[in-house]
């Protein structure tokens, strides 16, 4: 049975989609989103964990995660989840990673493409020149994001 959940995160709300056993999306919203009367057990374990994240920097994510898209965006989105808490990477960085430097465009398109915001880290790709380029959920969040680890694991970002 599928689900629609809602939390509120230091940034903005966030609507939850999954299943029993899966999420599907987890997207930032500007308006307070509505929940479905059935609610998977492990939403109130993700609202949780995402509370630890966002005050103590915990990463205690281990769901499974079930984004719909393409083959190639789902290689890339397999990619973004090996970027380690508190690192960034470029998106020639993740190009080259997925075996091509020449599918940057594509790859930067996929990762703006991500349904599964902070699980699926896109936030941690960044331009060459270490500037915030793109962030579905606003560049403001991506900031917030990047400071938040950045502050938790004291290393340097950009």
């Amino acid at each position: 049975m599928n689900f629609t959940s809602k939390y509120k995160s230091p940034i903005g709300w966030m609507e939850i989609q999954g299943d029993e056993d899966s999420i599907h999306s987890i997207l930032f919203s500007e308006v307070e989103p509505e929940e479905t009367f059935y609610q998977s057990e492990f939403a109130s374990k993700l609202k949780s964990d995402l509370d630890s994240y966002f005050q103590l920097g915990h990463w205690n994510f281990d769901y499974q995660l079930r984004p719909k898209g393409t083959q190639f965006q789902q290689k890339v989105w397999d990619e973004l989840q090996k970027i380690p808490f508190g690192k960034t990477i470029s998106y020639l960085d993740m190009a080259k990673s997925l075996g091509d430097e020449k599918v940057i465009r594509a790859a930067a398109s996929a990762n703006g493409k991500n349904p599964i915001s902070i699980l699926i880290p896109c936030h941690r790709v960044i331009g060459k020149d270490g500037s915030l380029t793109g962030y579905a959920g606003g560049l403001h969040r991506k900031k917030f994001l990047l400071e938040l680890e950045k502050s938790l694991t004291q290393t340097e970002l950009f």
